[in-house]
Order: structure tokens, then C-alpha cells, then sequence
């Protein structure tokens, strides 16, 4: 068995003003990294980690002097022309209201598809879980995105919920295990073990 914890990165100064933030390359905000410290994880044997700031930020005061191995496919969305933008500028964009209308599923205008960048992250994972039964490696961490969280529990946690039902807070994730076993044989299942809740961030 293989326990994953899935957590979010902290806090950006983008996330404070509830803004679209995919691929931009943004950092920890001082308040985002204040809150990270307040967050108490076990250590993993190892650590993935999205390419951005602001996972790598995240991981390193959670896990400092740990080191990290980056996964390109586990990076946010793009948000293409919605990127860095909130609902309230987006508000008179005939395109977002297209994209609200479509349950989130419509590609974003110039970036990817929620099917897309699903496709994508779970390869992210795949990678990851691979790498853990090559090395006999029975806790990690991955350090990444809202995003790529609710793809990857959309997709193989149980019990079964909806994408944005779980979302979970900067610096917040969950526990999850996994047969090893099971999953080389293509029966890719995550047993939710723990929910790690902290102050939620809006």
C-alpha cells in the first residue's frame, strides 16, 4: 500500500483577490507564507511537485530541506485568456458567461479544457505513483494545485464526488492509499483516509 498526500500550495496575492491564477509563474504571498506555518504535515519519503513558484514555495516550508522532484503534467490549468482575472472583471465577457453556462466543461478561450488538463494531471500522477512502487516508496507528497487535486479525486477517489465538491483550501489536501497491486493492474482507486482542514482561504 501507498499513502499520497495530495496538498494545495499556500497562498498567492492573486488567490487574495480570487483571481484565475493557472500559469502564472506567481509566489507565495507573505500572508500565504505565515498561514503555511501554521500547517503540520508528516514527513514523506519523497516529494512531487508542480513546476511553479509557488508549489515548490509550499513545499519547502512544509517540508524544509527535503528534496523535490518536479512533474511537469502537474501544473495548474491555463486559463488562457481568462488567466490573472476574477469573476468581476470577467463579468461583461461574453465568453466567461458561455464558459459558466457550459458547467466549466467549455475549453477556456486560447487556454485548456477541464478534459484537457484532467488528461494531463492524471498522467502527472501516474508518473508520480510509478516512480513510488519503482522505489518501493510507501509515503509522499504531492505538492500542487486546487485544480489538479479536484482532477485527480474526480477521477479515482472514493468515495465518488463531484469535481468541485473537492476543493480544498491553500495549504489544506487529503490523505489517500492505494494498492499498488491493483492500480499496475488498472483498477486505479484512492481510498480517502483523512481530510487536512485548515483556515479556508476566499
Amino acid at each position: 500500500m501507498i499513502k499520497i498526500w495530495l496538498i494545495r500550495h499556500g497562498m498567492t496575492e492573486g488567490n487574495r483577490h480570487q483571481r484565475y491564477i493557472g500559469v502564472t509563474d506567481e509566489p507565495l504571498c507573505p500572508e500565504g507564507m505565515e498561514l503555511l506555518k501554521t500547517f503540520t504535515y508528516p514527513k514523506p519519503q519523497t516529494i512531487f511537485v508542480s513546476p511553479l513558484r509557488r508549489c515548490q514555495e509550499t513545499a519547502e516550508i512544509l517540508f524544509p530541506g527535503q528534496k523535490v522532484r518536479i512533474i511537469d503534467q502537474l501544473a495548474e490549468c491555463d486559463f488562457g485568456a481568462f488567466e490573472n482575472k476574477n469573476y468581476k472583471e470577467l463579468s461583461d465577457d461574453p465568453r466567461y458567461q458561455a464558459w459558466i453556462d457550459s458547467n466549466g466543461i467549455m475549453a477556456f478561450p486560447g487556454g485548456e479544457s477541464k478534459e484537457e488538463c484532467a488528461a494531463r494531471n492524471l498522467e502527472g500522477l501516474q508518473r508520480a505513483v510509478t516512480t513510488c512502487i519503482r522505489e518501493n516508496i510507501s509515503e509522499a507528497a504531492l505538492v500542487v494545485h486546487g485544480g489538479t487535486i479536484m482532477n485527480i479525486m474526480e477521477a479515482y477517489a472514493l468515495p465518488k464526488k463531484e469535481f468541485y465538491e473537492w476543493h480544498v483550501g491553500n495549504g489544506c489536501g487529503y490523505l489517500v492509499e492505494l494498492d499498488s497491486f491493483l492500480w499496475g493492474k488498472d483498477r486505479r482507486i484512492l481510498q480517502v483516509i483523512e481530510k487536512r482542514d485548515g483556515e479556508e482561504i476566499h
